[in-house]
C-alpha cells in the first residue's frame, strides 16, 4: 500500500501566500501531485478567479487557534468524496474509498447488499444508497485492520474530523 499524508491547513492561500484572517472562509482542496493527493487552501477570491484545477474540494474557514475546534462535515461532502472516487483504480484511491464506504456503512448511508467476484478474482461489494433507488459497487482490497486505521487517520487529517 502507498503512504500518503495529506498536511492541516498552513493558514494562508496557496495561489498568493497572504495568510488568512480568524474566521475567514476558504477553499480548502485536494489536489492530484507527484507524491499523491495533497491539500492546499485557497482564498475565496482567488478561488473565483484563477479556478484551479483541484480533484475535490470544500468550504472551509480559519479558525480561532484559541478556541476549541467546533468541525463538522457532513454527510453530504463524504458522499461527494464516495462518489467522486467510483472510477478510480489507482490502489491508494480504491483503498481510500473502501475506508469511506466503511464511514458511510457506519453513519448508515450506504447498506451492505452482497459480493460477488470479478473477472480479476477482487472482491466487489454491492451498496444501495439509503434513501435512493441507487446501488453501488466497491471494491474490497483486502485491506489489514491496521490499514484501515492508518487510512482512517489521514482522513480525519483531511477532513479534520475524528472517524
Amino acid at each position: 500500500m502507498a503512504d500518503w499524508e495529506i498536511k492541516k491547513t498552513l493558514g494562508q492561500c496557496f495561489g498568493t501566500e497572504t495568510p488568512f484572517e480568524i474566521g475567514q472562509e476558504y477553499y480548502a482542496a485536494l489536489v492530484e501531485a507527484e507524491e499523491g493527493l495533497e491539500r492546499r487552501d485557497y482564498s475565496i477570491d482567488y478561488w473565483n478567479a484563477k479556478h484551479p484545477q483541484v480533484f475535490c474540494f470544500w468550504k472551509s474557514r480559519m479558525a480561532n487557534p484559541e478556541q476549541k475546534k467546533k468541525l463538522f462535515v457532513d454527510d453530504e461532502m463524504l458522499m461527494a468524496f464516495f462518489d467522486r472516487l467510483a472510477e478510480e483504480t489507482e490502489p491508494e484511491k480504491v483503498n481510500f474509498r473502501f475506508v469511506l464506504t466503511l464511514i458511510l456503512m457506519r453513519k448508515r448511508r450506504l447498506k451492505y447488499e452482497s459480493s460477488t467476484l470479478d473477472e480479476t478474482g477482487n472482491e466487489v461489494w454491492t451498496l444501495r444508497v439509503t434513501g435512493q433507488d441507487r446501488f453501488e459497487k466497491v471494491v474490497n482490497p483486502n485491506l489489514a485492520e491496521d490499514q484501515i486505521e492508518q487510512l482512517s487517520g489521514q482522513m480525519g487529517q483531511i477532513l479534520q474530523v475524528d472517524f
